[in-house]
């Protein structure tokens, strides 16, 4: 006697029953790229089709169809008129993320407005804080410091929850105490916890006009091929006071995903990232692949690894198909 699993699969009905995983737009939030400057200003990114850059007012109008979806979660990243050592425009109540909350927040106050909390996008020489020069790093804690400050300005700005990016040590506890000596108590933080110093992100510099102008972020980005730290670097966040964990990029790292979710109960985001998108995308239009299902099913694969999160250029998309049922 053999076990016929496929009782359960020929009924179409009944297959739908015993799905176990299922995607909803509630679980995605999109990225918009703000450039400060011209108004009227969208600009489509060769490398991402359907991703642009945008001024504030066309970010204003992005939301209103991001709405029509459903789709009510968006994570910010700003691309200054001017860049200097240190990302001063990160840290200024009139930069263009502090602008961008707030334009975006009058109009759409049911918006759950998320900021990404970096200085990669905003310094000339591209990393994500203030220099060591002699270790041609970036140096930890003076960029501590900093964080905290650009975290004060994003929350009062308006923003929802606050994303940190640059994976430097201890960053959670230097935005979780300068927010509540702020009185800002209640703003969540959602660390990219576990982020991988990986080549999928390449489109993303194109998009960001983030490249390093020197050198990489293996310095503080995490090494592909270490597991076990990838679980701690999440566990640290977590001590630290880190509301949300994430892991990041997504489809090379399911099992990191999936050994995070069985170490710890907070929610757990996953970042779908600009490599990833790219690949479907141009494959797609290559005739290669049927893009839309590979792209559910890319979205669901995450879901099933442990994602409560899902932070995608395809959200878009992929509402439209959930609308359709």
């Amino acid at each position: 006697m053999f076990k016929r699993f496929r009782r359960t699969r020929i009924n179409p009905k009944l297959r739908d029953l015993l799905t176990q995983i299922r995607l909803s737009v509630d679980d995605f939030i999109y990225p918009l790229f703000i450039k400060a400057g011209e108004e009227g200003y969208k600009k489509e990114i060769a490398s991402m089709p359907g991703v642009y850059q945008m001024s504030i007012d066309e970010a204003v109008k992005e939301c209103d169809e991001l709405k029509r979806l459903g789709l009510y979660a968006i994570i910010l990243f700003g691309i200054p008129e001017v860049k200097d050592s240190v990302g001063s425009d990160a840290l200024c109540d009139h930069g263009v993320i502090a602008e961008s909350i707030r334009a975006i927040k009058a109009a759409h106050p049911d918006m759950l407005v998320v900021s990404d909390l970096c200085f990669c996008e905003y310094t000339d020489h591209g990393h994500c804080g203030i220099l060591d020069l002699e270790h041609e790093t970036v140096d930890n804690d003076a960029t501590l410091k900093i964080l905290g400050q650009q975290a004060i300005v994003h929350a009062k700005a308006g923003v929802d929850m606050i994303a940190p990016s640059g994976m430097m040590d201890g960053m959670i506890t230097a935005i979780r105490t300068a927010l509540d000596k702020a009185g800002l108590i209640n703003i969540p933080i959602m660390s990219y916890s576990t982020k991988f110093a990986s080549a999928y992100y390449g489109p993303f510099r194109d998009v960001a006009e983030s490249a390093p102008s020197f050198g990489d972020r293996r310095s503080y980005q995490m090494n592909p091929a270490n597991r076990d730290e990838a679980i701690l670097e999440s566990l640290e966040d977590e001590k630290e006071g880190a509301d949300i964990l994430m892991v990041k990029p997504g489809l090379a790292y399911l099992d990191i995903l999936r050994d995070i979710r069985n170490n710890t109960r907070l929610p757990l985001a996953v970042y779908n990232v600009s490599g990833e998108y790219a690949m479907l995308k141009h494959a797609g239009e290559a005739g290669l692949i049927d893009y839309e299902r590979v792209m559910m099913e890319t979205l669901l694969g995450f879901k099933r690894a442990g994602a409560d999160i899902i932070i995608t250029y395809h959200a878009k998309e992929a509402a439209a198909l959930l609308q359709k049922g």
